[in-house]
């Protein structure tokens, strides 16, 4: 991404837009594309088209939503499901039409189910139901994740996804029905604080758990993703992982005959099964070193450094967090 690349931040006003456009001045990024609602109705197909060809940004960020917390989610389901998917399949559509470099959706970690495992893994998408408060909401963004998806695969495009989880931080919503949860609980203790209110009244059990990031800290990561990652990295990225870890497997799967040493890159024994000549160990090894060699590459992009616990158990997005 150049320095005068032509940048259209949708949302540029929300909690995640301004941070962004923050971080991409911070970055040294001035020619930033820039359209309230007011100008420019995400939700108007024609509009949005008209916008796109006329404008001709080299990359999106789709930052715009409708957004809430608990109450707006509850009482205005519709306008959750309706607004962001009609926002999300103007834009993405458009960006393609229009030839975008790339677009980097936001979206969020509602996608995942009401009682997925903790950690929250990305294979535990839509394995169970959603939770039923920000179902709507929730599926709207899976939709939006899932054509970014779908549009690379068929058109070839470098659309990628983020799932950032409760966001705080500047320009944050306060108002005690539509605010999220963080900045909901700051004005209402605030509050309390100043009339001298001996309780608070909190909604919900206490028994979920949340997990929160500041806005400036997804601003970060977002435009080291813009500049650094596209979505075939990442697809190549999974695809060697699945193959680290399948030679792992393969290994275990049988009794080795004798242990030929260790591999220099993941610290695993190379072993040779009693049914395997020299030559086809060599062949099972000379691929191993080809699938591994872009997950390598990859961490040294990010200025960080391969190890095998990297390919066993650390989730790549910790390895980030602690990076940023």
């Amino acid at each position: 991404m150049e320095k005068n690349s032509l940048i259209f931040v949708a949302g540029h006003r929300g909690l995640v837009g301004s941070a962004i456009v923050r971080e991409l001045k911070r970055n040294g990024y001035q020619n930033l594309l820039l359209r309230t609602s007011s100008e420019l109705d995400l939700r108007d197909q024609s509009a949005v088209r008209d916008f796109f060809e006329k404008e001709k940004p080299d990359y999106v960020v789709l930052a715009a939503a409708r957004v809430g917390g608990i109450g707006a989610n509850s009482r205005f389901r519709a306008q959750m499901l309706y607004d962001n998917l009609m926002i999300q399949s103007n834009v993405i559509d458009s960006a393609y039409r229009s030839g975008v470099t790339k677009l980097l959706f936001l979206g969020s970690s509602c996608i995942y189910p009401r009682l997925a495992p903790q950690p929250m893994k990305e294979e535990h998408l839509l394995t169970s139901e959603l939770e039923y408060t920000n179902e709507p909401y929730a599926i709207a963004k899976i939709a939006g994740l899932k054509m970014c998806e779908a549009y690379n695969l068929n058109y070839g495009t470098d659309f990628i996804s983020v799932m950032p989880t409760n966001l705080y931080g500047e320009n944050d919503n306060f108002d005690l029905e539509n605010g999220h949860v963080l900045p909901v609980l700051i004005r209402k203790f605030h509050e309390a604080k100043k009339a001298g209110a001996p309780t608070v009244e909190l909604w919900g059990t206490g028994e979920p758990k949340r997990e929160f990031l500041h806005v400036d800290d997804l601003a970060r990561a977002s435009v080291m993703l813009l500049e650094k990652i596209s979505f075939k990295e990442i697809q190549k990225l999974l695809d060697t992982f699945w193959e680290v870890n399948h030679h792992h497997h393969y290994n275990v799967a049988f009794k080795p005959s004798k242990v030929e040493g260790k591999c220099d890159i993941c610290g695993s024994d190379i072993v040779q099964r009693d049914d395997e000549t020299e030559e086809v160990v060599k062949q099972r090894l000379k691929t191993y070193d080809e699938k591994t060699a872009p997950l390598i590459g990859f961490y040294e992009k990010l200025g960080l450094v391969f190890t095998p616990d990297a390919t066993e158990s650390e989730d790549i997005m910790a390895i980030l967090e602690e990076k940023l």
